[in-house]
């Protein structure tokens, strides 16, 4: 059965000690407010860029070290990741209170899989798969 995705949301994966400065850095060298997330303080969004591509400043946890991924929203995560591991990524990990999948892709960087997150900008820019 086809199902859509798209590449839609690039993550910058901050902890708390530098989430502030970078949050902040990003908003100034994009021109963009970066506009927290009222159900969760862990979130600002920096808003939709070409053809609904977000950037998002996310709060990690002590440990994690500054990075960027990228999420893939789906309307089927599980055939999304059977295609992309025909692909060649690997299952990092399950996140069950998101319902998401954490993948490395053939290099090791870690991405993500999620349902779908931005709408009609999802149904504009999604890619319809066998």
């Amino acid at each position: 059965m086809p199902h859509r995705s798209r590449l839609s949301i690039l993550l910058l994966d901050l902890p708390p000690e530098r989430h502030a400065s970078g949050r902040d850095f990003w908003a100034g060298a994009t021109g963009r407010a970066a506009t927290p997330d009222p159900d969760d303080e862990k979130w600002a969004s920096l808003g939709s860029f070409a053809d609904g591509f977000h950037l998002e400043v996310q709060r990690t946890g002590e440990g994690t070290p500054p990075r960027w991924h990228v999420d893939i929203e789906s309307d089927d995560v599980e055939a999304e990741v059977a295609r992309l591991e025909a692909l060649g990524a690997t299952r990092h990990r399950y996140v069950e209170d998101g319902q998401f999948w954490q993948l490395l892709d053939p290099a090791g960087l870690v991405f993500c899989v999620v349902g779908i997150q931005t709408g009609d900008e999802f149904d504009r820019h999604s890619v319809t798969w066998p």
